[in-house]
């Protein structure tokens, strides 16, 4: 009776901590390398992965009063709180069948051979790890061969992918409005940008008579967009703007450029539109922009700017907040252009165009006004909405994790800003929060440690009349 005690606890331990140890890696696209490298929250795995493992070779019999009473609950406390939760795909319900195969076979070859004074735990993981990225890796590549042929036979399909440091999402939204009504047009859904998650769109939801095919392109390490551009062999390339988003992955600028531009990697290129952050020369297939881009306006109300084209200069008005919209709006125009738009039609277009959902969108709730712009990511979108705000005659407040896979620098300038435009800061994210509470001196600041409570928190601080900017946005993780 001890043993089988011992036998079903052991199995459950191993699964407890696989259950940790995959939602981690679910959240960073199952790098392994990337949950113990680049995880912001370093106490989450010495309380639910280190001490529990050092505490089961430790103690003995023991470790079963405090697994059962202490970490089992606080893991279950846990995952309760998380905001991103685990989701049990195919390939995390495959991890835990070969992990709880390892687990078993190890247990019943312990008791054949009678040689395990402890049944090991590390073991069943990593096989189940191991195993599981071989098979994952058969099935991929049968997905995106499926993929691949599907691509291939969409007769007359043109393909445009797009990356950029920010605005890449944007930009292949309103390229899309600009083109739908012409051509039957399909772009990658939310803010799918992962070779996996382009693989998986072209195979579930690609329809075959689609003429035109924009897919957003992004990246944590070099490779990642070569990969991408391998794979799509499109047709015409667009790359935003450039900037040190992500720089912990990637260490320099210069990385992140280089990056960015295995877009080009693509055998049948025939156009590319290149901001000029990435500091490219222009050739005939290379076109540069951002330098005619003229006079941007940006208000509450919308944003306007002039744009040079042939020597010429066209008006644009578009409701969107935010006067980097202008350079976003701009790209689409480039590419609309080569499909054969003329320049009246995309004027009109450009007027009715939709923004992305919680990137400066405006609502109107309890006499107060609320700008998501909780998508918004970047040091010089997040400035810019904070430069559109400050004309609001009433009490303004933010709530922000800051800038999160950027620089403390960044984060500084951002707080310097904060200082001049708010009243109130709400601090959500433990990443920037020693950074942010030494470099903002005059604002008002909260720390919100548990997000669930923000709501409460809003009902206290706020009133009618305030403006409430939610930007950028981070997970429990971060």
């Amino acid at each position: 009776m001890l043993q089988f005690f011992e036998i079903f606890s052991h199995i459950l331990f191993v699964l407890s901590l696989g259950f940790y140890l995959i939602t981690n890696l679910q959240w960073y696209n199952y790098k392994l390398n990337r949950v113990i490298f680049h995880h912001t929250r370093l106490t989450w795995h010495i309380i639910y992965f280190l001490i529990p493992l050092f505490a089961y070779y430790l103690t003995g019999i023991y470790f079963w009063i405090y697994f059962y009473f202490a970490y089992l609950p606080s893991l279950y406390i846990w995952q309760k709180r998380i905001d991103k939760k685990l989701v049990f795909t195919s390939r995390v319900k495959r991890f835990f069948l070969f992990l709880l195969l390892a687990a078993i076979f190890e247990d019943f070859l312990c008791i054949a051979l009678k040689s395990c004074k402890v049944y090991g735990v590390l073991l069943p993981i990593f096989v189940s790890l191991f195993v599981g990225y071989l098979f994952e890796k058969i099935l991929f590549n049968g997905f995106k061969k499926e993929a691949k042929r599907k691509l291939n036979s969409i007769n007359n399909l043109k393909i445009v992918a797009i990356t950029a440091s920010y605005g890449k999402t944007s930009i292949k939204n309103f390229l899309y409005q600009l083109l739908e009504d012409d051509f039957r047009v399909y772009k990658t859904p939310r803010s799918v940008n992962t070779l996996g998650g382009i693989v998986k769109d072209v195979n579930e939801n690609l329809p075959s008579d689609t003429q035109i095919y924009i897919a957003e392109a992004g990246a944590r390490e070099r490779g990642d967009i070569d990969e991408i551009a391998r794979f799509l062999d499109h047709h015409y390339a667009i790359v935003g703007k450039i900037g040190p988003q992500h720089i912990e992955y990637f260490k320099t600028l210069e990385n992140i450029r280089d990056t960015k531009m295995e877009i080009l990697n693509s055998k049948r290129l025939i156009k590319a539109f290149v901001h000029k952050s990435a500091n490219v020369k222009p050739n005939e297939k290379v076109t540069v922009f951002g330098d005619e881009i003229k006079d941007v306006k940006a208000t509450l109300d919308g944003v306007s700017f002039k744009l040079v084209l042939n020597k010429k200069e066209y008006f644009f008005k578009a409701p969107l907040l935010g006067d980097f919209n202008a350079l976003n709006i701009t790209a689409a125009v480039l590419c609309a252009l080569e499909f054969g738009i003329d320049i009246k039609t995309l004027q009109k277009r450009v007027s009715l165009l939709k923004g992305v959902e919680h990137r400066l969108q405006k609502i109107e709730a309890g006499g107060k006004l609320i700008i998501d712009d909780s998508f918004n990511g970047n040091l010089e979108g997040m400035l810019s909405s904070y430069s559109l705000v400050s004309s609001y005659e009433g009490r303004k407040v933010l709530v922000t994790p800051g800038i999160v896979e950027s620089t403390k620098e960044d984060n500084a300038k951002l707080a310097k800003k904060i200082d001049e435009v708010f009243d109130l800061v709400i601090l959500t994210a433990k990443s920037n929060l020693d950074v942010l509470i030494k470099s903002i001196k005059n604002t008002r600041k909260i720390v919100l440690s548990d997000k669930s409570k923000l709501e409460d928190i809003l009902k206290k601080e706020t009133k009618a009349g305030d403006l409430i900017l939610f930007s950028n946005d981070a997970p429990n993780f971060i």
